[in-house]
């Protein structure tokens, strides 16, 4: 299929005087809310005050309003978006060529800063309103290393510590993704460690594990708790960081309205829900009020399928059990994922407001293995000249199986896909997949029963 004169540009940017001015709250639209945040002792749904003992105070009030619909970004924020926001909207002529589809392939590339991904909207909110509520430092989990990197870079810039408890396997995995954040003055424990109670017990329960990201997390809790002038801050899951990741939706839909386009399809990589809710927020929000219909599309891991082979049940948010208790598609806090490469996705459960549309049939959700994943990642760096991170990659494999059907049925529909990180640190997972000795991890049935008997 020969395409010589570009419709439309190949890069679509706002200026920043089009720069989202608020978030948008997608839960202010959902006819059916996502269920509360419980306490684990008390069964009862978690107050203000209680969620500020191990959260910022104005984070807090961001995580339980489920009415507003528009919250203002502050002008320091939107200072600091400005130094690699507006990101561009992609049209992928070459891979679509290279697929020789009808199609036409959008993606919105959040890889253009130091942190390479779009964790750094979220970050710099959360290390704000830390900083501005007179704190001394936060700490975090991460898995890949894309959140650690993008919160160390948003602390350095406010002046606030930043400890971060990194999932062991990708401690090992990337190396050189934890002296990115040493680099902006982070301290970085690998996860399960000997350094808090939990991370014992966990080592003690589970001996050589490589983690996952709810250790890191009930690590990371335990830490913030136990010193004085510390929170605990979460890359993804939350409803606050959902509606931190609202401006790449926003962005997203103004640039193709600039455009005249309207997608059919909008597809997201799935671990803990940040990425794609953030994506889909202003497009599911039309569709909720009736304003305009599309499809979504959930890609997630087959070693890691919550959305695909889990349930929808109060879970804890972490290994250790020190969270609260989330409604949302789980494999069981217990459940230990294997140590694919994809290490953002590597989550137990998702966020309740993308739990919620899923329960509520609003989004489809796919699981691949990550040797088709890693396949569908070369393909597109081939095409389209960006080396893609395994996390992203998911959403690439998802939209290229949507272009090539409508090669089969002649359609020309339209896709939108984000591609949040770019894959410069994984080249050891490249060297793997060109080498052979990648292994496809999928967890029987047995293993999966295993991790729901931990349900509470």
């Amino acid at each position: 299929m020969s395409k010589q004169i570009p419709e439309v540009p190949y890069k679509t940017y706002l200026t920043e005087d089009e720069l989202p001015k608020a978030w948008y709250n997608l839960r202010a639209d959902m006819k059916s809310k996502p269920a509360p945040l419980l306490n684990p002792a008390t069964k009862q749904p978690m107050t203000a005050a209680e969620l500020e003992a191990v959260f910022c105070s104005e984070l807090v009030s961001q995580e339980l309003d489920n009415d507003t619909a528009l919250i203002p970004i502050p002008g320091e924020i939107l200072d600091f978006y400005k130094m690699y926001r507006p990101s561009p909207l992609v049209r992928a002529y070459f891979l679509e060529k290279a697929l020789d589809t009808p199609a036409k392939i959008y993606y919105k590339f959040e890889g253009n800063n130091t942190s390479g991904s779009h964790k750094l909207n979220s970050a710099i909110a959360q290390a704000y309103y830390a900083k501005k509520q007179g704190l001394k430092g936060v700490t975090t989990e991460t898995g890949a290393g894309q959140w650690g990197t993008a919160l160390s870079m948003a602390c350095a810039y406010v002046g606030l510590d930043c400890r971060v408890y990194m999932v062991k396997i990708s401690y090992e995995q990337k190396p050189f993704r934890r002296e990115v954040m040493r680099v902006y003055g982070a301290s970085v424990t690998p996860s399960p460690s000997m350094e808090t109670a939990v991370g014992r017990a966990i080592l003690a329960a589970h001996p050589g594990t490589g983690g996952s990201l709810g250790c890191a997390i009930s690590e990371a809790v335990e830490d913030a708790v136990s010193h004085e002038g510390y929170r605990y801050v979460l890359g993804s899951v939350l409803n606050q960081v959902l509606l931190h990741q609202s401006v790449l939706g926003l962005e997203a839909k103004a640039a193709l309205d600039k455009l005249g386009v309207k997608p059919d399809v909008i597809i997201g990589c799935a671990g803990g829900g940040s990425n794609l809710g953030g994506l889909i927020a202003p497009f599911m929000g039309e569709k909720l009020r009736g304003e305009a219909d599309y499809r979504f599309l959930a890609v997630e891991p087959a070693s890691c399928p919550s959305l695909t082979r889990g349930r929808f049940a109060y879970d804890f948010c972490d290994t250790g059990h020190v969270c609260p208790l989330a409604k949302m598609y789980t494999l069981g806090s217990d459940f230990i994922p294997s140590p694919n490469h994809a290490g953002g996705l590597r989550y137990h459960g998702m966020s309740p407001v993308l739990s919620e549309l899923r329960h509520q049939g609003l989004l489809e959700a796919r699981a691949y293995e990550q040797t088709s994943v890693f396949a569908a990642a070369e393909l597109f760096a081939r095409a389209e000249g960006t080396l893609p991170a395994p996390e992203s990659s998911h959403a690439i494999k998802g939209a290229i199986d949507e272009a090539l059907r409508c090669r089969e049925t002649g359609e020309e529909k339209t896709i939108l896909f984000g591609l949040t990180g770019t894959g410069y640190f994984d080249l050891k997972a490249y060297e793997q997949f060109h080498s052979g000795t990648m292994t496809d991890f999928i967890p029987d049935d047995a293993a999966l029963e295993a991790g729901f008997a931990s349900l509470p």
